[in-house]
């Protein structure tokens, strides 16, 4: 409980500061980019299938796959969670 209490107190702290006009050594996240037929695959999941349970379009999701487009922003951060912790997502999604 005491690293999630720091952690989080942490977090606010910057929050204050950053709210306040100070600088605030912020960690940048970027995510890795992901295989997105491999991972729908390894899952054992349709297209279909895959992309209505995680709220992405068909026919994104066939651009992905294809590689005409590569995931940005949110929908990358999304599909590496979906990688790293597919059920943690299930869960979350139920």
């Amino acid at each position: 409980m005491g690293n999630t209490f720091d952690s989080i107190s942490r977090g606010l702290n910057e929050a204050v500061a950053h709210a306040k006009g100070k600088k605030v050594a912020v960690k940048i996240y970027k995510p890795e980019p992901v295989d997105v037929s491999a991972l729908r695959q390894r899952m054992g999941m349709t297209q279909e299938q895959f992309a209505a349970r995680f709220g992405f379009s068909v026919a994104t999701l066939r651009h992905w796959e294809r590689g005409d487009r590569t995931p940005q922003g949110a929908a990358l951060v999304l599909l590496n969670v979906i990688n790293r912790a597919p059920d943690a997502v299930r869960v979350a999604l139920s």
